[in-house]
């Protein structure tokens, strides 16, 4: 039990039980309950979730204990033997004297013996034999040779069946527990209905949901798409603030497609969105929706909506839409595959007859040719916002906003690393900021100097050359 006090959280461990008999020379010991000292209790599910797994871990260890001793309390006392007799040949053995022992059950119906066997060598094996029933003639015959014989009552043989039928089953339980322990971790824990602990959220959204975002990134932290960031503090402004919108009939599009080659700052901008407009924000790649199993894609999508709107204004981002944004009719499958019915209903959620009010979504690719021209229409990423690889100017701003937070000596030219940083794009621009702060510190530096940043540039350029000639 749970016990409040207002100091700091004690375990209190109880004493160490007697163990448990199980089978013939089998024990269990029980584990010792540790009860926890809490000053609230604040976390009731968590200290289910432990009382669940320690439960299913101590029916495990008892199920394989049961294992063998199941087997061998069925094998010995209801004496289920390993082969047959006929009657006929127990007769024959039982006058030759090679009985040794005989179990009666079922009235007589049904015997064990025990018989010394010539073809294993004259030792002692246990077998059935189905009987007519007991005489007395034969009970004389028992007596006269000497044979030790016993009749069992049908409890002693129900008990002997039940535990023949537990011994049985305690395997297929023990492999069922265990599959079922190792998916539920595989899974991320035990987790709570509708969390990813639970069998059936199969169908639920991966999405990353956050009601208050806290990326720590703002429009500040961009730079290089003053466009895309004029067009984007437009919805920001609508999101904060949507009665001055609708004051003069003035529509927000419903998406927007962010496309350019990759570490442009597509995703860089999505957070910076996230961070600014402070509404709630969902966040998942496309990859994440399509599964093998047909209908699992089409069923996370509309969960993602029905979040979306229950949370409503809020942004949907959507990275590497390609995945499942792909042109329809194109795969081997035609329209029945799973990734095109995925296709259908986020066409179906994003502007489809009930429509989606307060849902922003913005969708994040490099590969826009390829992209079905039905998501592209005006209603659903009506906006297209193209990233280029950032201009001089644009890599000079680039380079002084990753090193803001660096200790940068008076020596640093940034305009002058922007000229000798051609074709870099923002990503690796930001390598660069981290390969100069690496460098000073080697050399046992408080500052980093320009010639840190000339050998950082030195240093990115050699990778992406090393890159191109591993894939040339």
């Amino acid at each position: 039990m749970l016990s409040k006090c207002a100091g700091r959280v004690q375990p209190i461990r109880a004493a160490r039980p007697a163990p448990v008999a199980i089978g013939r020379g089998l024990s269990i010991a029980r584990t010792p309950v540790v009860v926890v000292r809490a000053q609230q209790a604040d976390k009731p599910v968590e200290v289910e979730d432990a009382s669940k797994r320690n439960f299913l871990r101590n029916a495990l260890a008892a199920a394989a204990a049961l294992v063998p001793a199941a087997a061998a309390r069925a094998e010995d006392a209801a004496g289920v033997a390993s082969s047959r007799m006929s009657y006929s040949r127990f007769l024959e053995y039982l006058e030759m004297g090679r009985v040794k022992k005989v179990d009666l059950y079922e009235n007589g119906t049904i015997a064990i013996v025990e018989a010394v066997s010539p073809e294993l060598g004259n030792r002692v094996q246990r077998v059935r034999v189905q009987m007519p029933g007991t005489s007395p003639e034969l009970l004389q015959k028992f007596r006269e040779k000497k044979i030790d014989f016993a009749a069992h009552s049908n409890a002693e043989d129900g008990g002997a069946v039940f535990l023949n039928l537990l011994g049985n089953l305690a395997f297929p339980l023990l492999l069922v527990g265990g599959l079922f322990l190792l998916s539920r971790r595989s899974q991320g824990g035990m987790g709570g209905p509708g969390g990813p602990g639970n069998p059936m959220a199969f169908g639920k959204s991966r999405a990353k949901f956050q009601m208050e975002p806290n990326t720590g990134v703002t429009f500040n932290d961009v730079a290089g798409v003053e466009e895309a960031k004029q067009d984007f503090m437009e919805i920001v402004e609508f999101l904060k603030r949507p009665e001055r919108f609708t004051a003069v009939g003035a529509r927000i599009p419903k998406g927007c497609l962010l496309v350019g080659p990759p570490g442009t700052g597509k995703t860089l901008l999505a957070k910076a969105i996230a961070g600014e407009a402070g509404v709630p924000f969902f966040s998942i790649s496309g990859s994440e929706f399509v599964e093998m199993f047909v209908g699992v894609g089409a069923s996370r999508v509309r969960d993602l909506f029905k979040k979306a709107k229950e949370n409503a204004p809020c942004l949907v981002f959507v990275d590497e839409i390609d995945a499942v944004g792909r042109s329809r009719g194109t795969g081997i499958g035609g329209g029945n595959d799973e990734r095109e019915q995925t296709l259908n209903q986020l066409l179906t959620e994003m502007d489809g007859f009930e429509g989606n009010t307060g849902i922003i979504v913005i969708a994040a690719t490099n590969r826009a040719d390829i992209l079905d021209p039905a998501l592209m229409r005006s209603g659903r990423l009506d906006r297209k916002i193209e990233f280029p690889h950032p201009n001089e100017d644009a890599r000079a701003k680039i380079l002084r906003i990753h090193s803001r937070k660096m200790n940068v000596a008076g020596d640093v030219n940034f305009e002058e690393l922007a000229r000798s940083s051609d074709d870099f794009n923002a990503a690796q621009l930001k390598a660069v900021c981290v390969e100069a702060g690496m460098l000073a510190l080697r050399r046992d530096g408080t500052e980093v100097c320009h010639e840190d940043f000339v050998e950082g540039i030195t240093a990115v350029q050699a990778k992406k050359k090393a890159t191109l000639n591993y894939y040339a």
